[in-house]
């Protein structure tokens, strides 16, 4: 069974969500450390700030490729807004954090330039953040084709 789609689009930006019992400076490090990077997303090199671009290496995609990462804002441990430039054009992604109790909300953000490129890059999130989850339970990580193309028509449904 495919796990299910929690994402949605909100004008032109693609929204999903995942819930931490843990405390806010815990899941800011499982999301701008190298080292807990490389537990489900990759790993990343270079000196860190605002303005400033570090090398991240995406290992779960085809040959791994490195890819630079300017960091648009660091506001530890609330928000880090990034970009980095590919073949498929900006890709414009903000994570944010807010602890209520004893629970950390991560809210991830893109800014798609076209709203329909949802159905093609909201499993690969969904796929990446499950990944953080899995990581942080020390559970095994998720396979990308329970993701892709079974959560596609969930991110059509909004268009």
């Amino acid at each position: 069974m495919s796990p299910q789609a929690t994402g949605r689009l909100q004008g032109s930006d693609l929204i999903i969500e995942r819930r931490f019992r843990a405390p806010i400076d815990d899941v800011w490090a499982s999301v701008t450390r190298p080292g807990k990077t490389a537990l489900w997303f990759g790993p990343w090199e270079g000196e860190v700030g605002q303005g400033m671009t570090v090398r991240l290496q995406l290992v779960h995609e085809k040959d791994q490729p490195w890819t630079d990462l300017r960091i648009d804002a660091c506001e530890a441990p609330h928000r880090l807004a990034v970009a980095t430039v590919d073949e498929f054009g900006e890709w414009r992604l903000e994570l944010t954090l807010a602890q209520q109790d004893d629970i950390t909300t991560l809210r991830f953000v893109q800014r798609l330039d076209d709203p329909a490129l949802a159905a093609e890059v909201g499993p690969g999130w969904e796929y990446y953040l499950d990944m953080l989850v899995a990581a942080r339970e020390g559970r095994a990580l998720p396979s990308f084709g329970d993701y892709y193309p079974a959560q596609k028509a969930h991110y059509l449904q909004g268009l």
